[in-house]
């Protein structure tokens, strides 16, 4: 009866030294942080018919760009996630460029809309634009939490001994957000001082 005991004891220890809670933690962890992040990231969705409503009363607005954010938001709340979406790197991919296209669709439209005197005097768009720069700010908080649960999980996973932990349970790195222009953004940007000639 003490040897029983005694390797249940042994095995609880043994189970406790080599990450096995750890990866329990850090897995709920990413998961609640994701959970995070695609609720900020539908706020935005939520908040883009009210955006395209308010700039088509505009006479005149460039129609391409509303296009595109029209179908940037479409691609993007068309894609299915679910908890699996954290272990599939591919699908996260699709994902994380489908919300990358729709940013960029709501900037290139802020940035016409500047053009615009009276949509800029527009109480409604006021209130929207600065709605809008919140929530983006809240994605960022809810990104950089997810990175934060996600790096800490994936170094567990390849640390010994509990990488030896991983591989027995198939606890694989997650996948984690990438600059979707990093080639773009690492090459310097050129400045030239020289002014036209008349």
């Amino acid at each position: 009866m003490v040897k029983r005991w005694l390797l249940i004891i042994l095995a609880a220890l043994s189970l406790a030294g080599c990450g096995y809670n750890d990866f329990q933690r850090l897995d709920e962890a990413s998961k609640s942080a994701w959970s995070e992040v695609l609720n900020q990231y539908q706020r935005r969705a939520d908040l883009v018919p009210n955006i395209v409503a308010t700039v088509k009363g505009e006479a005149n607005f460039e129609q391409e760009t509303l296009t595109k954010v029209i179908e940037a938001r479409a691609k993007a709340t068309s894609i299915q996630v679910t908890p699996e979406t954290l272990n599939n790197p591919e699908a996260f991919n699709k994902f994380q460029q489908a919300q990358g296209e729709l940013s960029g669709a709501l900037s290139r439209l802020m940035v016409v809309a500047e053009q615009y005197p009276n949509l800029k005097a527009n109480q409604a768009f006021r209130d929207l634009r600065v709605t809008l720069e919140g929530t983006e700010n809240r994605i960022t908080v809810a990104r950089n939490r997810y990175i934060q649960t996600v790096q800490e999980y994936n170094v567990l996973a390849r640390s010994f001994p509990t990488n030896l932990t991983a591989k027995v349970f198939s606890y694989d790195p997650k996948p984690n957000f990438t600059v979707q222009n990093e080639a773009q953004i690492s090459t310097p940007p050129s400045v030239d001082f020289s002014a036209p000639k008349k």
